[in-house]
């Protein structure tokens, strides 16, 4: 049975009768393209959407460019909810769901690399391109303890520095590496994952009932199909479903 929003959760999420649902559009996997209006489309509106109808409010979408920027402007009433991945940097100033979907985060070497481990990448001397204030980067943030991490402001321009400055290993989200590798012969993406990154629904930490009721919320969409229909009905390669909480 679908779980109905509190008077309070309501009040919190939808404050002027409308849900702002911010969006994430650097994530090409949760956004995968615009309508005639402009609007983003993809996995992540649709769960904004269907977030809305659970709330029996209109829904406007407020797009980012980056996860960093979006996480920047919680709490300061310009968004109510947050569709980003959760990361504990962030976690301060947002109360996350746990993940609806989950994406391989790992790591692509250039061509004659003797790299063939994850674990052989962090090492010194080792030096890894990253898109700053990406999930996976906060992630390699904390837990990297011998490479050097060279920070770019965009997935192209952490490609490009990686080309340029022949660095040892570029970082990513295994769809985006993909894409990267047919662009460099000899190239290779190394075997399994360093993370995970969960990618939830956040809202202001001082939205309590808010956050009870996204977590039920995303809890039903994960057992009911809803997360696996839209991840069919936009044809998305690289998303799973995150396993329940």
């Amino acid at each position: 049975m679908s779980t109905l929003a509190s008077a309070e959760a309501k009040a919190q999420l939808a404050p002027r009768g409308v849900l702002r649902a911010a969006i994430n559009m650097a994530n090409f996997l949760l956004v995968t393209g615009r309508d005639a209006a402009g609007d983003p489309l993809g996995v992540a509106p649709d769960m904004a959407q269907s977030v809305a109808q659970r709330l029996g409010v209109p829904l406007t979408l407020v797009p980012f460019k980056s996860p960093g920027e979006l996480a920047d402007q919680a709490g300061r009433d310009v968004w109510d909810i947050g569709l980003i991945g959760a990361e504990p940097q962030r976690a301060a100033t947002i109360a996350f769901t746990h993940a609806y979907v989950e994406i391989e985060a790992t790591y692509l070497v250039p061509a004659g690399s003797p790299i063939r481990t994850l674990a052989e990448v962090d090492r010194p001397g080792i030096r890894v391109s990253v898109t700053q204030r990406s999930a996976y980067g906060l992630w390699l943030e904390r837990n990297v303890k011998h490479a050097a991490l060279v920070w770019s402001n965009s997935l192209d321009g952490a490609f490009e520095r990686f080309v340029a400055e022949k660095l040892e290993a570029l970082a990513g989200l295994r769809p985006r590496l993909q894409t990267d590798l047919e662009k460099l012969p000899g190239a290779r993406i190394l075997a399994g994952q360093f993370s995970a990154v969960q990618q939830a629904i956040g809202t202001a930490r001082s939205n309590v009932e808010a956050a009870r009721f996204l977590s039920v919320f995303v809890e039903e969409a994960k057992a009911s199909g809803l997360v696996a229909g839209l991840i069919a009905k936009h044809k998305v390669q690289g998303l799973t479903v995150a396993p329940s909480a």
